[in-house]
């Protein structure tokens, strides 16, 4: 069974973030830049929320470009629904789907791991289902010839 350890090892370890403290306008222009739709937002060497698109779409829509001088904190998800390490890839679907998650942080106790996104999770299944495929083809091609008949 597929779990998030799996999934991080493939993505590899590179992982954003931005501090509470960081104006919105930084934030989105590292998101651009990054291409990238979250950011984990630390303080203090701790995971204390995170920003995504949807914050920021949010922020927009209720301020405008006048919204400007917010920082990271006033529209951050300060309560990210996480996973472990050892998670399954079904369990992270049935959490993203309910709880219209895109970006997850992967914590092993107190300490963050990276963060999985829809993408990633998507990407690792499909994976997955290939390598099967494969294995499945080459053990239908390599299947004894005996039959019965021969005997």
């Amino acid at each position: 069974m597929l779990k998030v350890s799996e999934i991080l090892r493939v993505k590899g370890d590179i992982l954003y973030t931005a501090t509470p403290d960081m104006p919105i306008t930084q934030a989105i222009e590292v998101m651009s830049e990054q291409d990238i739709g979250s950011l984990v937002v630390m303080e203090h060497g701790e995971l204390v929320g995170m920003l995504t698109f949807r914050e920021i779409i949010r922020h927009l829509h209720a301020h405008g470009t006048k919204g400007n001088t917010y920082t990271v904190r006033s529209i951050m998800d300060d309560a990210p629904i996480s996973v472990t390490p050892n998670t399954s890839a079904d369990e992270v679907q049935r959490l993203m789907l309910e709880k219209h998650a895109r970006y997850l942080p992967v914590m092993d106790g107190p300490v963050l791991q990276g963060v999985i996104s829809f993408y990633d999770l998507a990407k690792a299944i499909v994976e997955a289902q290939q390598f099967e495929n494969n294995m499945l083809k080459a053990y239908i091609r390599d299947w004894p010839t005996d039959t019965l008949s021969d005997k």
